[in-house]
């Protein structure tokens, strides 16, 4: 950050302090919130966007629907406005680094730390989704990793004010985004929250890999690129990323929606059961046919013909025969005679073919399907399903990966269609190294690392060496599954530990903390906290500094949001400040109305509703309506007559 040369104040409340980043939309300052006192960032919007009114009205609405999201891996909008011309919104200020710089600094992250992060992302984007909103704009960028670890998302629905033609064409200001567009977002098509799930793919593949799967001389080659080209698989680039990660990548970055994680939640879990060492659901991306490209030639072949060109006909010139014109004449009759019947004959065959097929219907493609939405496509064709049979599969268990008849075969309505099931991949079984009692915890962690398998440490008071491993449970040389978690007994000449204060911290970077400190994570309830963000730790016991033995549990309450709000009084404020009040009070959302004050002052608040001193109680958000008087000023008009002889002027004014 640095130092700004020239102090401003926005709207009277926010003092810009330091200049953190600039962007192809906006600079990023971090301020001062004079009215709270505490640090925000302040996203100012360029002078050449915020003369577009149609744009500023797209990032209002979508500035408004961001506010809206609370979420512990999202950073929360706290207000937005103008001041003097320029468009503003103010956020939490987070101390911490994007991941851009993270992955600038340290090349590829591990698969541990690339699942980890991902799972905090599709944590936030699933949130958004199911409250309507999506991203448009996930890349590194916009994913920041706070001093504690955390994760957090920003910039949510702010892509949206931009249109994709925009965007493409405005290379210095995109060129990262366009990295990480999904197909149909480059295409210039609608989007969903498919898109997200794609462009979180795509981060992923940067985290594991060290670069993004495409690049390009520009942004609309870069685009093009992820409509048409199929990627390098991750292990291509980077060999030490494993075949589980790598499938889940593939799988988000299919290039149909169709293909992807249905939902982030999904790609969430995913994430989850890698990092945990368990199965994951994502199919094999060596045989997977979702990342198919099309030739960018074909739909332009389709389109131009060979040639691209069309050729005129010769004309008889006026130095042909008579004999030779009537020739000419009589063979276009016969053309044209010939094309007629061709016609006939065509419409002949089609009513034909049409009625000896009518009892006969077209097998659907089912494949990828679960058993029971495979049995209502086929009953949509009015097909049955007879018997189901099953086998080891790299697909997902349960779900559909042939039928007999196969799909697109033609047969006889109220047929049988046998379902080829998925069992699941195989279950690989591999022996636990022996000997590893007795060794030095980096010694026996290094050898079940090397056969693939996970291990969770316990650490145990012991007269042995600090780290010598006591108990090893499933014993050395035993055969198990390869997503067996080994749990091994540690000694340590610890013989309390303090506990550190997880007060405000995401549960995730609770327990990670706890962990590093020899502790582990005992019960967790939820209650209603004033003053930490909901999903957050609200309290913790035993406190913090408290001395403990090591693996002593330590029982965390969550919170589940402010317990309950009281409504400030804003009337006679102005728009800007009454709704940062209203923001600032936990559990309340302001709205706005525009309405007629007469002669009162344009842009403050007339009244509320609930009233001020209102005690309102969960479920939050709730809404704070303000009635703002309106900018239109009432119309003056006079008249000049003459009466008696005297000179009289009237003056009427007519409010809007």
């Amino acid at each position: 950050m640095e130092p700004v040369d020239t102090p401003r104040v926005f709207s009277n409340r926010y003092e810009l302090t330091h200049l953190i980043a600039r962007g192809g939309m906006a600079q990023v300052y971090r301020a001062r919130d004079r009215q709270l006192d505490r640090p925000v960032a302040l996203k100012v919007l360029f002078p050449e966007l915020s003369v577009d009114r149609a744009f500023v009205e797209r990032f209002r609405r979508e500035a408004q629907a961001a506010a809206n999201l609370s979420h512990p891996n999202i950073v929360p909008v706290f207000d937005w406005g103008e001041d003097s011309g320029a468009y503003f919104i103010v956020m939490e200020f987070v101390d911490g680094r994007p991941l851009s710089a993270v992955l600038r600094e340290s090349g590829p992250l591990t698969p541990q730390q690339t699942a980890t992060i991902g799972a905090n992302v599709a944590a936030a984007l699933a949130f958004a989704h199911r409250h309507g909103v999506v991203h448009r704009d996930v890349k590194p960028g916009n994913v920041l990793i706070t001093a504690d670890g955390g994760v957090k998302v920003t910039d949510f629905g702010i892509a949206r004010a931009m249109n994709t033609e925009e965007s493409l064409t405005q290379t210095g200001a995109v060129m990262g985004t366009a990295a990480y567009f999904s197909p149909e977002q480059a295409e210039g098509h609608a989007v969903d929250a498919r898109s997200d799930i794609y462009s979180l793919g795509v981060v992923l593949y940067e985290m594991s890999t060290g670069r993004p799967p495409f690049s390009g001389d520009s942004p609309v080659a870069v685009a093009s690129k992820h409509v048409r080209d199929q990627p390098e698989l991750p292990r291509g680039v980077n060999p030490a990323v494993p075949l589980a990660l790598e499938a889940i990548i593939m799988k988000a970055m299919a290039k149909s929606p169709d293909h992807r994680y249905a939902s982030a939640e999904e790609f969430r879990a995913d994430l989850l059961r890698f990092a945990e060492g368990r199965p994951v659901e994502a199919g094999d991306p060596g045989t997977t046919s979702a990342m198919a490209a099309i030739p960018a030639t074909q739909a332009l072949a389709s389109r131009q013909g060979a040639t691209g060109r069309t050729q005129a006909l010769p004309v008889a010139g006026d130095d042909v025969s008579r004999a030779e014109r009537d020739r000419q004449m009589r063979t276009r009759r016969l053309v044209v005679v010939l094309l007629i019947l061709l016609v006939a004959l065509g419409v002949i065959a089609f009513f034909l073919v049409r009625a000896l097929d009518g009892g006969q219907v077209t097998v659907p493609n089912v494949v990828g399907q679960t058993v029971q939405k495979a049995t209502q496509s086929l009953q949509a064709q009015n097909l049955v399903v007879g018997s189901t049979s099953s086998r080891t599969s790299n697909t997902p268990k349960g779900e559909v990966i042939a039928t007999v008849p196969s799909s697109g075969a033609k047969v006889s309505k109220n047929s049988q269609v046998t379902l080829v099931v998925s069992n699941g991949p195989t279950v690989t079984f591999v022996t636990v190294p022996p000997g590893a009692v007795g060794q030095q915890f980096t010694q026996a962690t290094e050898a079940l690392s090397n056969v693939g398998l996970a291990y969770k440490p316990k650490y145990v008071s012991s007269p042995k060496p600090s780290g010598t491993v006591l108990a090893e449970s499933p014993a050395g040389g035993r055969s198990v599954k390869s997503t067996t978690v080994i749990n091994l007994t540690v000694s340590s000449t610890q013989t309390s530990v303090s506990v550190p204060n997880v007060v405000g911290f995401t549960q995730t970077s609770a327990g990670g903390t706890l962990a590093g400190d020899n502790l582990t994570v005992g019960s967790q309830t939820t209650a209603c906290s004033q003053q930490v963000s909901t999903g957050n730790v609200a309290q913790q016991s035993p406190q913090a500094g408290t001395q403990v033995p090591p693996q002593t549990p330590v029982n965390l309450v969550v919170s589940s949001g402010p317990c309950s709000a009281t409504v400030p009084n804003v009337v006679g404020e102005m728009q800007g400040a009454a709704q940062s009040a209203i923001s600032a009070t936990p559990g309340l959302t302001p709205t706005v109305v525009q309405v007629d004050c007469g002669t009162g002052q344009a842009g403050t608040v007339e009244s509320q509703t609930p009233q001020p001193g209102t005690v309102l109680n969960p479920p939050f958000p709730q809404t704070v309506t303000l009635s703002v008087c309106s900018a239109t000023p009432p119309t003056t008009t006079s008249t000049t007559g003459t009466s008696g002889g005297t000179s009289t002027t009237t003056t009427t004014t007519t409010k809007p």
